[in-house]
């Protein structure tokens, strides 16, 4: 025969273990919450401390865009305000630009600053029917890539615009001979095709022949240029094209062994061995594009801020450029230049 006062005490022990099991279970649960969202706010950028987290993002590197990138980190470093600014960069890899900046939406940054056109296309993409602000830098014609307008109001920036006159008459100020040019850009490049368009209108309203050539990747460099100088031209033109100025190299080699000087979009490029520009200063541009961040950081809306562009053009020229090729210019062209590069090599970019 059962005890029944035994039985009654093991039932009750029993009962009293698993009370303790489910409270257990509980305080888990609820640790295993806190941690998530502790975890979450860690990842946030409005949750670190009170910070705000920027996020700079560019397509690859090449001096120009990490001259932007370097500019912008600093002005919103030194700026006094608690922010914490993070980097990424594509590597030239067009099919990781939707990724990084996915990430950083996840990842709940309050402001991302693209760098170049197709950055800024991606940003807007990811980042639609967010309030997230988008401040885009060096995005050749915000219009054409549809950074404007409806649906754009939390998207603002500095653009690298440089009118196509101001190229033209310093290829011919330089060159007064000069028949033909060359102008060589990537066709997946909205700002570039953009900006040549504006280049070839300009070239038919004055008159002045030219030929073009187009590359979807650096492996095609030299072929397209080899072409364009098999067409008699006189100069190259290539605008603020990243990919071409990831190549300069190349580009110089084939350009100054046939003697055809090139000229750039960007003073840059011509410290990376192009010949002369009228360039806009892309110091300055990371400095606009900054303060765009602070305000926006000060409780300004995007919306409120208009896109820029700079107003003033500087010509710039590279002499070791000029005697590889064996062009001597008029003292008077001359001295309407800022000499970037030295004939021995001294180089004056970021000075």
């Amino acid at each position: 025969m059962v005890n029944p006062t035994v039985t009654f005490t093991n039932n009750y022990q029993i009962l009293i273990i698993e009370r303790k099991k489910n409270i257990m279970k509980k305080f888990l649960a609820l640790a295993l919450a806190i941690t998530l969202v502790f975890t979450f706010c860690a990842c946030s950028g409005t949750a670190d401390n009170g910070k705000i987290t920027v996020a700079i993002v560019q397509p690859l590197s090449h001096t120009s865009l990490n001259q932007i990138r370097d500019t912008i980190k600093s002005e919103l470093e030194n700026s006094g305000l608690d922010i914490v600014v993070e980097t990424a960069d594509a590597n030239n890899d067009s099919s990781a630009f939707t990724t990084i900046v996915s990430n950083y939406k996840a990842q709940g940054v309050d402001v991302i600053v693209p760098i170049a056109t197709p950055i800024a296309t991606a940003a807007k993409t990811v980042f639609e029917g967010t309030n997230t602000p988008i401040v885009f830098a060096a995005v050749t014609d915000p219009v054409a890539a549809g950074l404007t307008g409806d649906g754009c109001e939390n998207i603002t920036g500095v653009s690298d615009f440089i009118p196509p006159e101001e190229t033209i008459d310093l290829i011919l100020s330089t060159q007064p001979d000069c028949d033909k040019i060359g102008l060589l850009y990537t066709s997946s490049e909205t700002n570039s095709v953009a900006a040549m368009n504006g280049i070839k209108t300009y070239c038919d309203s004055i008159g002045l022949a030219y030929e073009e050539a187009t590359i979807s990747d650096p492996s095609d460099l030299q072929t397209a240029a080899q072409s364009l100088i098999s067409k008699g031209i006189d100069a190259f033109y290539t605008n603020t094209d990243n990919t071409i100025a990831s190549a300069m190299p190349v580009y110089t080699d084939i350009a100054y062994g046939a003697g055809v000087p090139i000229y750039c979009g960007a003073d840059s490029m011509v410290a990376d061995g192009g010949f002369a520009t009228t360039g806009v200063n892309y110091v300055q541009i990371g400095k606009q594009v900054a303060q765009m961040v602070i305000d926006i950081v000060g409780g300004k809306a995007p919306s409120e801020i208009p896109y820029e562009t700079l107003d003033d053009c500087t010509k710039f020229i590279n002499m070791q450029a000029a005697d590889r090729i064996g062009v001597t210019l008029p003292a008077a062209t001359l001295e309407t230049f800022t000499v970037l590069v030295e004939a021995d090599g001294t180089n004056h970019f970021g000075e």
